[in-house]
């Protein structure tokens, strides 16, 4: 199952306001962040929580299945907010994908 993250502003009515035409999912996009090898398990789970505002215990357990796994789902929702999420990850040269279905 796909993680989520709602921010204090956010609740899920404003999620599924902002919900893409033709989707019938909240949930339809989803950021996938890989591993690479040039960056600290710390530059990581601090981009994570910038990104999607977690706990840092959330963001370990996401960095620690990127490492182990080779990447995560590390947010899923609408189109929008995944650009987001992507785009703060990437800030540090860190590789993503959005995924859709």
């Amino acid at each position: 199952m796909p993680y989520q993250w709602i921010t204090s502003a956010e609740t899920p009515e404003t999620l599924r306001s902002e919900k893409t035409a033709g989707t019938d999912e909240l949930d339809a996009y989803r950021v996938v962040l890989f591993n690479d090898e040039d960056h600290s398990f710390d530059e990581v789970i601090f981009q994570i929580i910038k990104a999607v505002n977690c706990s840092r215990a959330k963001a370990e357990k996401l960095t620690w299945e990127v490492h182990t796994r080779g990447r995560a789902i590390v947010f899923s929702g609408p189109i929008e907010r995944c650009i987001y999420v992507s785009a703060v990850l990437e800030e540090i040269a860190l590789k993503t994908e959005i995924q859709t279905g």
